[in-house]
């Protein structure tokens, strides 16, 4: 009994009451402290010594609690106290209004810790010291035409920049967008992760080059070096790998003796050849962002005349396989795209045997082999570059690239990280990312990236057309994705006429597609043909009057388009002439020229043409009137990893190329499995569309 005893004495003094204020306390000020120790400045450890100090004070609060009772008269020795005494059921009660108020300020402030950690950003990493940016150099030349030459003196010095292997080099694309001399250097420091940037300026007149770099601390803006150089045409190259020597002195980088000596090298002994080169580059880089081919196609002979006036040069070897390697991927722009891989095959191959410490060589070949389909060698290539230059973003962006296509799309992911950190303001490579999510039907993920190359370059029009292709697949939502294709581009025109023919609206789409002009770099390889895309509009319209000559008119360009090309790009163009023979009502040639296309495929495995291929021959099926064997396909197509670039449950409503086979039972319980992915609102076929359906 004696333990009860105890019990009702504790009770009569309040100490229990007052251990629980006690507790209640303590737990709302440590919360209180954790949030505010960021804010003030106090060390991590702060909560925790708190804690260690509190628990030490407790035996303390209790004895006291047990000896004395507030009075009005102060504290009094609980022994001067009557134990029945009005003023002990007065402090139980305010003790019970303590406690209650400790503890709603306990849950709110825990409730507003979750919240703030929730919603707080990622931990940003530590700036690397040894890091660098190079703004864009002002031009202060009186003849603007000069622009190539000083972006190509900025170019010159970043790739010298970048042999260093000690130096993180933020590459050229994440800081074209900047000014030459902003003011706020801290925040765009923190917006590229970098420590230090080297602004410049180049002043060329006549024969006369005046160059000027100064180096700054981004977290003090203060200046770390600065120098000017007086040059003729004649000596101005070689002024960049003297910028990156005495840069990565500034910064106390140690150089091996292989990187001092490809600091040493310059372009070629030919001016006149240098400055060709500059000037093929400056026509490279403008046609990276939106696939360009006419920007291409303009530094293909520029490279080639350099190189004819010096033919030991490695560098525009190498770079003109690279732009022949793109020109040829994205549909050669008119030009013979097997003659184009063949040379850029060579031309890497030259590159690298004139210069095989080279990274620009080995990535050359890497993209030669890879716009070929040889995985394996591009990937070995790209190995190669990044042995030479470990932070290269061209490399490891290839090498993503490679990944995707094999169907490793988490590492691909990964690399493709890799690269953005290297450079992080790069449109193209955001729009890369959101494309790689994509493909792995990974659509929010995509739709994040494709938003974010936008907000850094909204000319981005690959980044657009995919966003709007990114809305569809995930939630079918139709109207907003036209918004955001809106604009008079060819690329944006071309995507709104897919666009309504998910609405049915056949004759808006057949009027848009009117107003792009036929020209090859409107129609590329990544484009179905113009009469191609007449005649099925006119298909879809019942129209088959106007349709059959439109097919008819096709096939000859379809022929020439397959003669011109190679590998991988050939088989999409047998794709096309089995969707123009099936249009003709050619049956046995339609299927002939699937087989043709699957063979190409399936040589190269791809993971992304090899599953839309599958949801095509679904499609093909469909045409000649086999549910039983169109549904399947289409099943299988669905569950292909890979399926997510061009085509997703949603279109099973959207898309006009399962009218013809909706009330097969087949396709039915299609719809049922996928149920989940029923866009809200779904367009009925107008009156007078026909059966026929459209390939997406």
């Amino acid at each position: 009994m004696a333990q009860w005893g105890l019990w009702r004495e504790l009770k009569r003094r309040n100490v229990l009451r007052a251990g629980v204020l006690y507790v209640g306390a303590v737990w709302a000020l440590a919360q209180g402290i954790s949030q505010l120790t960021p804010a003030i400045g106090l060390p991590d450890v702060a909560t925790r010594w708190f804690l260690i100090g509190a628990i030490i004070g407790f035996p303390f609060w209790i004895a006291f609690a047990w000896f004395y009772e507030f009075t009005p008269e102060g504290f009094k020795h609980d022994t001067g106290v009557a134990a029945d005494a009005p003023v002990r059921h007065s402090n139980a009660r305010k003790l019970d209004f303590a406690i209650i108020g400790v503890l709603i300020v306990a849950v709110a402030l825990l409730g507003s810790g979750y919240f703030i950690r929730r919603n707080a950003p990622a931990t940003v990493p530590a700036v690397p010291a040894k890091s660098i940016a190079v703004l864009p150099f002002e031009n202060l030349s009186a003849d603007r035409n000069n622009e190539y030459f000083v972006a190509g003196m900025q170019d010159l010095i970043l790739t010298k920049l970048a042999d260093v292997g000690g130096l993180k080099v933020v590459a050229r694309t994440s800081t074209a967008k900047y000014a030459s001399h902003p003011d706020d250097l801290k925040t765009i420091g923190q917006q590229l992760g970098v420590a230090t940037i080297l602004e410049g300026s180049v002043q060329k007149q006549g024969n006369q080059v005046l160059i000027n770099v100064q180096l700054i601390d981004t977290r003090t803006d203060s200046h770390i070096w600065a120098q000017s150089y007086q040059r003729t045409l004649d000596n101005v190259f070689g002024v960049e790998g003297d910028v990156a020597e005495k840069i990565a002195g500034a910064l106390k980088t140690r150089l091996s003796p292989a990187e001092t000596a490809r600091l040493a090298t310059s372009l070629s002994q030919d001016n006149t050849a240098n400055d060709l080169f500059l000037q093929a580059e400056f026509q490279t880089n403008q046609g990276l962002v939106n696939y360009d081919t006419a920007s291409w196609k303009t530094a293909i002979p520029l490279y080639r005349q350099a190189i004819a006036r010096d033919p030991g040069f490695a560098l525009a070897y190498a770079r003109l396989s690279y732009a022949e390697s793109g020109l040829a991927w994205f549909g050669g722009g008119g030009m013979d795209v097997r003659q184009l891989v063949d040379d850029a095959r060579s031309d890497a191959e030259r590159a690298v045997k004139l210069a095989p410490g080279l990274p620009a060589a080995h990535l050359a070949q890497g993209f030669s082999a890879y716009w070929s389909g040889d995985y394996a060698t591009a990937l070995d290539a790209f190995a190669a570059a990044l042995a030479l230059r470990p932070n290269d973003a061209g490399a490891l962006t290839g090498r993503g690239y490679v990944l995707r296509r094999q169907g490793r799309f988490d590492a691909a992911i990964a690399s493709l990280q890799q690269a953005i950190v290297l450079d992080p303001r790069n449109s193209s490579l955001a729009f890369d990312l959101g494309d790689t999510y994509m493909v792995a039907s990974r659509y929010p993920d995509a739709e994040r990236w494709l938003r974010r190359a936008l907000a850094l370059d909204p000319h981005n029009l690959n980044a657009r057309t995919f966003l709007a292709r990114t809305i569809v697949l995930d939630s079918g939502d139709v109207s907003r994705a036209l918004a955001v294709d809106a604009g008079d581009d060819a690329a944006l025109k071309l995507q709104r006429v897919t666009l309504l023919v998910y609405q049915r609206k056949y004759r808006e789409a057949l009027a848009l597609l009117d107003t792009v002009p036929d020209t090859p770099d409107n129609f590329n390889i990544n484009v179905i043909p113009k009469t191609l895309q007449q005649a099925e509009l006119y298909r879809l319209m019942g129209d088959m009057d106007r349709a059959r000559p439109l097919y008819a008119q096709a096939l000859p360009k379809i022929h020439e388009r397959i003669a011109r090309q190679q590998g991988i790009n050939q088989g999409a163009e047998w794709v096309n002439l089995a969707t123009a023979e099936a249009g003709l009502g050619h049956v046995a040639q339609a299927q002939a020229a699937a087989a043709e296309a699957q063979a190409i495929i399936a040589r190269h495995h791809d993971h992304i043409i090899g599953a839309a291929f599958v949801e095509f021959s679904a499609w093909l099926y469909a045409q000649t009137g086999r549910p039983d064997l169109a549904v399947p396909r289409l099943a299988e197509a669905l569950a292909t990893p890979g399926i997510g670039f061009t085509y997703s449950p949603v279109l099973l409503w959207l898309d006009p190329a399962w009218d013809q086979i909706r009330g097969d039972a087949g396709f039915q319980a299609l719809l049922r499995q996928y149920a989940k992915y029923e866009p809200p609102v779904i367009p009925s076929p107008a009156p007078g569309t026909g059966k026929a359906g459209a390939h997406g």
